[in-house]
C-alpha cells in the first residue's frame, strides 16, 4: 500500500458515497434520492449541453485523422527501439474487448430494430426506415467512439513509453501546466477520471448482468429476469474476474481476450451463413457506403426545430457519445498499456479501423439478421423489447436459427467472458490510477475497486435500470470531457516540441554530410 496516492482515498471516499446514497429507499428521502437528483442533472446537461457532447465528439475523429496524416505518425510509442509487445490478433483482441465487448453483444440487433420502429427522422417507407437505421448504429459505433479512445490512449501511451512519466491522466497535461500537474490540480484531474471510469464501466457491467439474465430466462423458460437475478449474476461474475485479476494482464486478460474475440467472430459467422447471407452482405456493403458518405452531416446533426427527433438524439446519440468519453479514461489506460511500441499512425489507424469495421460487420449480420426477420418472416421482435427490455432482442433473434439452445448457452458464455474481461482490465486501470501510474497495481486495490465497480452497478439496476446507467454515463462524462479538450491541446504542443528538438539535433548531420 506504499504506492498508494491521495487519488485513491478520495475517489474512494466519494464512490462510497454514491452507493450508500443509492441504498437509502426513495420512501425515506424521496425528494433527494439518487435517482430523483441525478435525473435532474442529466436532463441539464442533454438539455443545454447536448451540442457540447456532439461538437466535442467529433473533434477526435478530426483530430485523429489529422494524426494519420500529419508529420507526427513516424513517432514511436516508446523509445525509438521499442517494438510491440503483442502480435495483432492479441492486440485488436484485448482492445476490442476492452473497448465495448458487451455493449456490441447487446445492442446489435435491439439497436437497428429500436432505429426500424422509431427512426431519428421521419422517413418515406419500411426499407428506407430500414437503411437509416443501420446507418446510425454504424455511426454510434465508429469512428467517434474509437477516436475518442484514441486520442487518450496515444496520450497515456507517449507520455508513459517516450517520455517516462507515470501512466496517469494527469500525466498528459504536463506539457501544458507543468509542475501543477504534481499537485492539487493533478490530483483532482486524476479523480475525475477515477470518477468517469467506475461509472462508464458499471454501466457496461449493468448491461451485461441484464443480457445474462435474459439469457437464463430464455434458456431454462422458467427463472425470470428479474433485478434479483441480475444482482446474483453481479455477485458470482465479480468472484470470476477477481479470480481473473490474480493472474495478471499476461494471462488472465489476454487468454480471455483472444477466447472472446475467437468465439464472437464464430458466432457472428454462424449467423452470416445460417440467415439471409446476401441480404446481410449487401446490407453491410450499402450501409457502409452511406455511413461514409453521410458522417458529417449526422455528425453535426442537433434537429433544433423538431421536438421529437431531439429527444431522440439525447436518448441515443448524445448518450452514447457521453458514454464513450466517461469510458476513455478505462479503455484509454488499457489501450496504451498494450500499445508499447507502436507508431503513431500505426496504433490511430489500427485503433480507429479495425473495430469499426468489425462492429459495422457484426451490426450488419445482427441487426440485418432481425430486420430481416421482422420485415420477411413477421417475428415481432420489437414486441419482445417492449415487454422484456432490449436484453431480450438477441435471444428472440437465436430462437429462429437453427441450433438456437446451443447458440443461447455460448452467448451467455461469451457475454460473461466480456464481462469478466471488461472489468478486470477495469480493475487494472484503476489500480494504475490510484497508485501513482504503476503498470503493475496490487492485487489489494484492484479487489477493492472490483467490489466498488460492481457495487456501483448493483445500485444503478437497483435504482432504474437502463435508464439509471444512461444518467450516470451522461453525468461522469461531462467534467471529462473538458479534459480531453485539453489533453488534445496538450499532445500538439508536445509533438511540436519534439519535432523541433529533431530537427536541431539532426541539423549539424546534415551540416556534416554536405562538407563531406
Amino acid at each position: 500500500m506504499k504506492k498508494v496516492s491521495p487519488v485513491f482515498y478520495i475517489s474512494l471516499a466519494i464512490c462510497l458515497a454514491f452507493i450508500i446514497w443509492g441504498i437509502v429507499p426513495r420512501s425515506v428521502w424521496p425528494t433527494w434520492n439518487l435517482d430523483h437528483i441525478t435525473g435532474l442533472i442529466q436532463g441539464f446537461l442533454v438539455t443545454r449541453f447536448g451540442w457540447f457532447y456532439l461538437l466535442i465528439a467529433t473533434v477526435f475523429v478530426g483530430f485523429a485523422i489529422f494524426l494519420i496524416v500529419s508529420k507526427y505518425g513516424n513517432i514511436v510509442l516508446g523509445k525509438d527501439s521499442d517494438k510491440p509487445e503483442y502480435n495483432y490478433l492479441t492486440w485488436f483482441g484485448m482492445l476490442f474487448s476492452a473497448g465495448m465487448g458487451i455493449g456490441l453483444v447487446f445492442w446489435g440487433a435491439a439497436e437497428p430494430i429500436s432505429h426500424l420502429h422509431t427512426p431519428p427522422y421521419p422517413t418515406a417507407n419500411e426499407a428506407e426506415a430500414a437503411r437509416v437505421a443501420m446507418q446510425h448504429s454504424f455511426f454510434h459505433w465508429g469512428f467517434h467512439p474509437w477516436a475518442v479512445y484514441a486520442t487518450l490512449a496515444l496520450a497515456l501511451a507517449y507520455f508513459q513509453f517516450r517520455k517516462d512519466e507515470p501512466g496517469l491522466i494527469s500525466s498528459t497535461l504536463k506539457p501544458l501546466f507543468g509542475n501543477k500537474m504534481n499537485g492539487g490540480f493533478g490530483t483532482t484531474i486524476n479523480v475525475i477520471a477515477v470518477f468517469a471510469t467506475v461509472f462508464g464501466v458499471a454501466t457496461s457491467l449493468g448491461l451485461g448482468a441484464q443480457q445474462i439474465g435474459s439469457g437464463i430466462e430464455f434458456i431454462t423458460g422458467s427463472v425470470t429476469n428479474t433485478i434479483g437475478l441480475q444482482l446474483i449474476i453481479i455477485a458470482v461474475v465479480t468472484v470470476l474476474y477477481m479470480t481473473s485479476a490474480l493472474t495478471g494482464l499476461n494471462k488472465g486478460i489476454k487468454y480471455l481476450s483472444t477466447t472472446n474475440i475467437v468465439v464472437a467472430i464464430l458466432l457472428m459467422l454462424f449467423l452470416l451463413f445460417a440467415g439471409p447471407t446476401n441480404f446481410i452482405m449487401n446490407f453491410f456493403t450499402t450501409t457502409l457506403g452511406s455511413y461514409v458518405s453521410n458522417l458529417p452531416e449526422m455528425s453535426f446533426r442537433m434537429a433544433p426545430f423538431s421536438e421529437d427527433n431531439s429527444s431522440w438524439l439525447q436518448d441515443w446519440t448524445i448518450f452514447y457519445w457521453a458514454w464513450w468519453i466517461a469510458w476513455s479514461p478505462f479503455v484509454g489506460t488499457f489501450i496504451a498499456r498494450v500499445s508499447r511500441g507502436r507508431t503513431v499512425r500505426e496504433f490511430v489507424v489500427g485503433v480507429l479501423l479495425v473495430p469499426t469495421i468489425f462492429g459495422g460487420l457484426w451490426f450488419s449480420v445482427f441487426g440485418g439478421s432481425a430486420i430481416s426477420l421482422e420485415m420477411e418472416q413477421g417475428v415481432d421482435i420489437m414486441g419482445v423489447i417492449n415487454d422484456l427490455g432490449e436484453e431480450a432482442a438477441l435471444f428472440t433473434l437465436l430462437e429462429n436459427v437453427p441450433f438456437s439452445i446451443l447458440l443461447s448457452i455460448l452467448t451467455v458464455i461469451l457475454i460473461s467472458t466480456f464481462f469478466i474481461t471488461s472489468a478486470d482490465s477495469a480493475t487494472f486501470v484503476l489500480g494504475t490510477q490510484t497508485m501513482n501510474g504503476t503498470l503493475n497495481p496490487s492485487f489489494q486495490i484492484k479487489v477493492v475497486w472490483g467490489i466498488i465497480q460492481s457495487g456501483t452497478a448493483a445500485v444503478l439496476l437497483w435504482q432504474g435500470g437502463l435508464g439509471a446507467l444512461q444518467t450516470a454515463s451522461i453525468i461522469a462524462a461531462f467534467p471529462f470531457a473538458i479534459i480531453m479538450i485539453m489533453v488534445i491541446l496538450s499532445i500538439v504542443k508536445a509533438f511540436r516540441e519534439e519535432a523541433r528538438q529533431y530537427t536541431l539535433r539532426s541539423g549539424p548531420k546534415k551540416r556534416q554530410r554536405a562538407e563531406r
